[in-house]
This record gives structure tokens, C-alpha cells and sequence, in this order.
């Protein structure tokens, strides 16, 4: 366990002291990695489906603001929308923007999950983030984790249905719309997916703030359990298509992931807690410290005693 407090000291100088190289380096390669990975999913723009012009952007974001990767993956969806039928890109188009009010207004700086969200979607993972979330940040982060799940269920509908949303030009615009939109509102699972992210990480939250011994292990075992029994009940409820032994599985990641994060934010020696109280003109107060497990590295010295031996022969 000392070895891997060391381990965790080491890393915190690192980033500390190349905190102005690893920034730019991160944005450039989350920008690469999500540019990349709409384009391996849509791809109907062939113009912009190249890696040449993906690496010109990232390296753009990279001296750009975080959000400015959103608003770049956003332009990829909805060219690749506009390629495959116009009728599409308006809907995507008008739905970003609903989102994009939704984010700005209550969660502006949680960018990094808005982008990370349909990425652990694709890898079967997302059931990570609201744990994680829920420890680490505010409810309103669960608006930005609705999003995420928003856009990766929208990319999802129109993969699955490009071949018939293509079909639809011999029908009137009205019709093409109505078909896109219908498919987009009757997404159980979206639904049912959403609401239970928002539901884990208040949960999560709530319990982490309580002034209890072990708050955040428990809220990472309840926040587990919550996800798995809303997404049961929900997929009950609405007969969605929601895939109970992949949430199961899933949340039992996100448990591992949850365990991590308290490790790395949270590490706290319960047994070494002091109760403090004292008073000032006007109120009584009663506080309860728990010290921080901190491993501080040990600077070493190399003495060289023969260089000392020689200088003292030469005199």
C-alpha cells in the first residue's frame, strides 16, 4: 500500500509540474479519439472522413477552450447528417441545440462527460461515469450525463436506420421528418437509461455528503444497486430493450471505477478521526476531522567520500 501512495504522490508532481504540456496534449487527443470515432460510425460526409483533416482539427483544439471540442464533434454529426438527408441534419441540428441550452445552463464545465459519454457507450462501459460523477461533482452534472447519453442514442438511430432514412427521398418532407423524429422520441431505452444515470448520481451525491464514517463506499455500493434496480424497474415499466446483465455487469465496473476515484480523491484514515469543539461571541462549534492517508517521498542525498578523501590527501 506504501508503494502505490508513492506511486500516487509521483504521478500528482508530475502532472503538477508538466501541467502546461499534458493540457494541450490531452484536448489534442480527445478531439482525435472523438472526431475518429464519429467518423468510423457515420462517415457519410466522405470530405471530411479523412484522417488529414480530423488531425487538423484536434491539433485546433488543442489551443483551443475544452468546449470547443464539442462544438467541433458537433459539426462532424451534423455534416455527416446533411450528407446522408437534409430532413436529418435539421433534427440533429435542432435537438443539439436544446441540449446545448440545457448544458450551458446548468453544467458549462462538465465537457469532458458530454464527450466522454457516447465514447463509453461505444466501448460498453457508460455505467462508469454516473458513479464517478456522483462522487466527484454536483447533481447538476447529471444534466451533461443525459446529454452524452442523448447524442450517443441519436448517432445510434441514425446508424441503424441509414439505409431507410436514405430510402424516404421519393416521400414528402413532412414525411421524412415525421419519420425521423418519431423514431428519435419512441427510444425507450433512452429514456430508461437516462433517467437512471440521473437518478445514480444524485443518489451517489447525496450519500457522499452525509457526515457518516465510509459515506463514500457506501454511496458507491447504493449508487450500484440504484442503477441496476431503476433500470429493471424502467425496462419493466416502459418495455424497453435495456440489457439487465449488461447493466448488472456494468455496474459492478462502475463500482470498481467508483472504488479508484476514492482511492485517488478520498483516501481517508477513519481510525485516526478527532472530534474538535469550540466557541467564539456567538456560535458553538463542533467539528469532526479525518485525516488524509499521505505518504510524503523522501528526498535523497548522495554524499561521495572518497571525492572528500582525495581533496584532503591534496592539501
Amino acid at each position: 500500500m506504501t508503494q502505490i501512495l508513492l506511486l500516487k504522490e509521483t504521478i500528482k508532481t508530475f502532472i503538477g509540474r508538466y501541467e502546461v504540456y499534458l493540457k494541450p496534449l490531452g484536448k489534442f487527443l480527445l478531439a482525435l479519439i472523438a472526431l475518429l470515432m464519429i467518423n468510423s460510425s457515420t462517415g457519410y460526409m466522405t470530405k471530411i472522413d479523412t484522417f488529414s483533416i480530423v488531425l487538423i482539427v484536434a491539433l485546433m483544439c488543442s489551443f483551443m477552450p475544452v468546449n470547443f471540442i464539442i462544438v467541433c464533434a458537433a459539426g462532424f454529426i451534423l455534416l455527416h447528417c446533411y450528407a446522408l438527408s437534409m430532413e436529418c441534419a435539421l433534427v440533429v441540428l435542432v435537438l443539439f441545440m436544446i441540449l446545448a441550452l440545457l448544458y450551458f445552463r446548468f453544467a458549462p464545465k462538465d465537457t469532458l462527460i458530454v464527450l466522454l459519454m457516447p465514447m463509453l457507450f461505444a466501448m460498453k462501459l457508460p455505467y462508469i461515469m454516473p458513479i464517478c460523477v456522483g462522487l466527484l461533482l454536483t447533481p447538476a452534472s447529471a444534466i451533461s450525463i443525459a446529454c452524452g447519453t442523448v447524442v450517443y442514442y441519436v448517432l445510434h438511430y441514425i446508424t441503424e436506420n441509414a439505409e431507410a432514412i436514405s430510402a424516404l427521398e421519393a416521400e414528402s418532407m413532412s414525411g421524412r421528418f415525421r419519420y425521423i423524429v418519431d423514431g428519435l422520441l419512441d427510444n425507450k431505452t433512452m429514456v430508461v437509461i437516462a433517467a437512471t444515470f440521473i437518478i445514480t448520481v444524485i443518489v451517489v451525491h447525496v450519500i457522499r455528503r452525509l457526515p457518516i464514517d465510509h459515506c463514500w463506499t457506501i454511496a458507491i455500493v447504493l449508487g450500484a444497486i440504484v442503477q441496476i434496480v431503476v433500470a429493471l424497474l424502467g425496462n419493466l415499466m416502459l418495455d424497453a430493450s435495456v440489457s439487465i446483465l449488461g447493466v448488472v455487469l456494468g455496474s459492478v465496473v462502475g463500482a470498481l471505477a467508483g472504488m479508484l476515484v476514492e482511492f485517488l480523491a478520498f483516501h481517508v484514515d477513519y481510525t485516526r478521526t478527532e472530534t474538535v469543539q469550540f466557541e467564539d461571541d456567538e456560535y458553538y462549534y463542533y467539528v469532526k476531522a479525518v485525516p488524509k492517508v499521505v505518504v510524503s517521498q523522501t528526498d535523497k542525498t548522495v554524499k561521495k567520500i572518497n571525492a572528500q578523501k582525495k581533496k584532503k590527501k591534496r592539501k
